[in-house]
């Protein structure tokens, strides 16, 4: 392989949530009259989390439409209200806090992201976005000061496929001239970022921001950006 492109997601791979899930939520309740303790939301999150995976493993097309996304994270939020024994507003506040995140404040991108973005440019390399999100994305990344450190920015919503159909991998390769085969990705999802981009094609590099991922089987996840260039094969 002669590697010409490299494909990031971008939910903990390039940018986090800020300052936290738990304090996006905590800071909505609040404005809505139900203040809780940050402590109370943070025990709460593995279920909200298991919800998100359990709707992804189910049917993951809701990520190629705009209405079907929005009601997933909704009902991620709600579930979370009625846990904290909030039931008739549920759904209101589970909104607001979704519509919290399409906001730029809401997000930061890991110190190592821009630096290593551009050193493969640096190299010749393209470099672009593939992800499961809503039609938000290219909004979010531009006000953040990341979108012109790409090619291109490719979202679920936008082009009606997900991760981890190959078809999706292919468009982005496609966009910026290469072929599969010459390019990489690099996410944090061995379901969606790491069997979708090797079904297509392409080399894989899984990143676990929190340490707490593995592969199943094969190389083992890098942690940071700074071992990217290693796990890409270019030092």
């Amino acid at each position: 392989m002669t590697l010409q492109a490299v494909f990031f997601d971008v939910g903990n791979t390039l940018v986090f949530p800020y300052p936290s899930v738990s304090e996006v939520c905590r800071e909505v309740l609040s404005a809505a009259g139900h203040t809780r303790d940050l402590s109370a939301i943070d025990e709460l999150m593995p279920l909200v989390d298991a919800y998100y995976e359990d709707q992804y493993r189910a049917d993951d097309t809701f990520w190629t439409n705009e209405e079907e996304t929005s009601s997933v994270w909704v009902g991620m939020y709600s579930l979370l209200c009625r846990k904290l024994g909030i039931e008739t507003e549920a759904a209101v506040i589970a909104r607001r806090v979704y519509d919290e995140f399409g906001k730029a404040e809401r997000w930061r991108a890991y110190d190592d992201v821009a630096p290593a973005l551009d050193r493969l440019r640096a190299r010749g390399i393209a470099t672009g976005v593939i992800s499961n999100w809503d039609g938000r994305l290219q909004g979010l990344l531009a006000k953040m000061g990341l979108a012109t450190r790409f090619d291109t920015i490719v979202s679920s919503s936008d082009v009606g496929m997900r991760k981890p159909d190959p078809r999706i991998f292919e468009l982005a390769c496609w966009r910026v001239g290469v072929a599969p085969e010459d390019a990489a990705h690099v996410g944090d999802h061995h379901y969606s970022d790491i069997l979708g981009a090797r079904a297509a094609g392409m080399d894989a590099v899984l990143v676990d921001r929190h340490g707490t991922e593995a592969l199943p089987v094969g190389p083992q996840p890098i942690y940071d950006f700074e071992q990217l260039e290693a796990a890409l094969g270019l030092d």
